[in-house]
C-alpha cells in the first residue's frame, strides 16, 4: 500500500522558514517524479513545485521561483519543499504527490497526472 506523510507544516511570521518534508513507502521511489501541490479552502488545488525521479530536473510555479527547492533523498525515500522568505499568500494546506515513471515532464503541473497524494499539512504565514 502507496502511503505519503508530510511533515514540518506550523504557523511562521512572514519573511519566515520552513521546510517540509514528505516520506513514501509502497512505491518504487525512485521511479516517481515528486510534487508539491497546495490548496486554500474554497479554491482550486495549485501546483508549487516538482523533481524528476533522478532529481535532475526541477520545476517551480511562477508564484515561489526564487523563494521554494525542492529536494529528494531516493535512498531514504524522501522528498523536501524548503519554503524561504514565505508570505502570507502561501498559507495553505500543502500535499505531496507522486507521478508514476514515464510521464512528458512538461505535463508535471498537473494534477490529475499523480497518482498517489498525501493528507497534507497546513501552513499558515502570518503578517
Amino acid at each position: 500500500q502507496v502511503r505519503l506523510a508530510e511533515s514540518g507544516g506550523g504557523l511562521v511570521q512572514a519573511g519566515g522558514s520552513l521546510r517540509l518534508s514528505c516520506a513514501a513507502s509502497g512505491l518504487t521511489f525512485s521511479r516517481y517524479t515528486m510534487g508539491w501541490f497546495r490548496q486554500v479552502p474554497g479554491k482550486e488545488r495549485e501546483f508549487v513545485a516538482a523533481i524528476s525521479w533522478s532529481g535532475g530536473s526541477t520545476y517551480y510555479a511562477d508564484s515561489v521561483k526564487g523563494r521554494f527547492t525542492i529536494s529528494r533523498d531516493n535512498a531514504k525515500n524522501t522528498v523536501n519543499l524548503l519554503m524561504n522568505s514565505l508570505k502570507p499568500e502561501d498559507t495553505a494546506v500543502y500535499y505531496c504527490a507522486a507521478r508514476g515513471y514515464g510521464r512528458r515532464w512538461l505535463s508535471v503541473e498537473l494534477d490529475n497526472e499523480y497518482d498517489y497524494w498525501g493528507q497534507g499539512t497546513q501552513v499558515t504565514v502570518s503578517s
